[in-house]
């Protein structure tokens, strides 16, 4: 992802002010008896639980007693994602419903709180870490960095400003965050500074092999056929996009039955579909109900797929976006079709 400026939501960088905001704000939940509640968003990937649970332990070293991570939806994380501080997660159901703080981690949008949003109205302080460009502003407290190759860099930083040292847990949690929205540091985001936080990490103790062949380089059997059948059907359109081409995937609920698969293992194939050297965009359905899809965008540059996403009710980056699609699979990828022609 281009470190251009953001053509949706925020568009700047945090000021000293907003760091010393969000510093205060984090202070207000140390005081004795103070209720905390963390939350990232709904089916969260490396960057948003790693975040979270990372920042949860800072917090426990910063004397925190009262300290809740959760997340909206079922409380099930992918087994490649579990990582330290896993013992701080409860259901939606048990969250605090007035808690003296509220941070959010990864989310851009309320919505993508779900039925956690209205915590935001009744948390005496809510701060948002978040790193993308088309976040809406929302929170009382915002602390949103577009120009961040992840929400960890936010997190990790303000740790680093509440004088909190990093231990080989924390550090893992923050490296997963880390490494997987980066992609492994293969994204264009990925700047000096990415590389120094990792060293930092690194530094503790964390054993990156066994974290990369967790997360990067294990797959099911089973998986491994899902991803063939559904890549075998595949489409390039090298006409759409402005010429610059379009390759799309549908993964159905069918596929994931047949091949007797959980939804996570999914989230990993828009990296077979956007490798594609013929075109600049690729997307990915994913199936979630008869008429419900997870759509997930890639560009290599010539679309801000960002726009598309924020315009059918998501958001994300101008490189890697992200909406939830209803209808038929072929409607979704029409309007899709359309919104590139209408950006060439």
């Amino acid at each position: 992802m281009k470190a251009t400026t953001p053509a949706a939501g925020t568009t700047g960088r945090p000021t000293e002010q907003d760091w010393a905001a969000a510093v205060d704000a984090v202070r207000s939940g140390l005081r004795p008896g103070a209720r905390v509640l963390l939350v990232c968003h709904v089916n969260p990937d490396g960057d948003a639980l790693g975040s979270m649970l990372g920042f949860a332990q800072g917090l426990r070293r910063l004397g925190v007693t009262s300290l809740q991570c959760t997340f909206p939806g079922p409380l099930t994380v992918p087994e490649p994602l579990h990582m330290p501080a896993m013992d701080l997660l409860i259901p939606e159901s048990e969250a605090d419903p007035a808690p003296d703080l509220l941070v959010t981690f990864d989310a851009a949008s309320e919505s993508r709180l779900g039925a956690l949003v209205d915590r935001l109205e009744t948390a005496t302080v809510s701060l948002v870490l978040d790193h993308h460009a088309s976040n809406t502003g929302f929170g009382k407290v915002s602390l949103v960095d577009p120009f961040a190759a992840a929400t960890s860099v936010v997190a990790a930083e303000l740790l680093r400003r509440l004088d909190v040292p990093l231990d080989r847990d924390m550090a893992e949690c923050l490296y997963i965050a880390l490494v997987t929205d980066t992609g492994s540091f293969k994204f264009d985001l990925t700047t000096p500074e990415v590389h120094e936080l990792a060293a930092r990490l690194v530094a503790t103790g964390i054993d990156v092999g066994a974290i990369s062949r967790r997360i990067f380089d294990s797959r099911p059997f089973g998986a491994v056929r899902l991803f063939g059948e559904v890549m075998g059907r595949a489409q390039l359109e090298p006409a759409s996009a402005g010429g610059r081409g379009l390759v799309y995937a549908v993964a159905t609920l069918a596929d994931l039955a047949k091949h007797d698969q959980p939804p996570y293992v999914l989230e990993a194939l828009i990296d077979s579909v956007r490798c594609v050297a013929e075109a600049d965009v690729a997307l990915l359905l994913k199936q979630v109900a008869p008429t419900e899809w997870a759509v997930s965008m890639r560009s290599k540059g010539g679309a801000d797929v960002s726009l598309i996403a924020v315009a059918m009710g998501g958001g994300g980056h101008r490189l890697a976006a992200g909406f939830t699609g209803h209808g038929n699979a072929e409607e979704i990828i029409d309007a899709v079709r359309d919104r590139l022609a209408a950006q060439s």
